[in-house]
């Protein structure tokens, strides 16, 4: 019993130690993918890193622009934004809550390691919607969850 409990010790004790070199302004949000193989990082020469919402999509009305713009950074493996990287960042739903659907500009070149996504529309209404960024040789990030709600002005159903 007393080796199990070592062992528990001993793994929560690495799993700090792996949240505390993840932490701080910019650290990556939700389950981070390990950089594709072989991927081209939009001119920055054998950067490894990963994505990071720097602004996290909030919750909104159906069919309005996400307010504020969604903002991915690309990190390097210290938590640096990697301002020479200017590849193409893209963003998908990642969970599709209700079956609602992404629309808007979902691919943008980073400038200074920063893409910019200032149309995205969500059409449906639901919670628990997660928006997915990816980028070739970052691998993908998932937002915080946020909740859709019905359009601005539309009625609401009685229960």
């Amino acid at each position: 019993m007393k080796a199990l409990h070592f062992r528990a010790a001993v793994a929560t004790a690495v799993v700090m130690a792996l949240l505390a070199a993840c932490a701080g302004p910019g650290a990556p949000i939700g389950p981070g993918i390990p950089p594709q193989e072989g991927g081209a990082t939009g001119g920055v020469a054998g950067t490894a890193g990963v994505l990071a919402f720097l602004v996290q999509p909030h919750d909104i009305a159906a069919g309005s622009p996400i307010n504020p713009e969604v903002k991915v950074e690309a990190l390097d493996t210290l938590g640096d934004v990697l301002t020479e990287f200017a590849g193409t960042v893209r963003v998908a739903l990642g969970t599709r809550a209700s079956g609602g659907s992404l629309s808007g500009t979902t691919s943008v070149a980073a400038t200074a390691g920063v893409a910019f996504f200032d149309t995205l529309v969500i059409n449906q209404a639901g919670s628990g919607y997660t928006i997915v960024a990816s980028a070739p040789g970052f691998g993908s990030v998932a937002s915080a969850p946020f909740t859709v709600f019905g359009a601005i002005g539309s009625a609401v159903r009685a229960p």
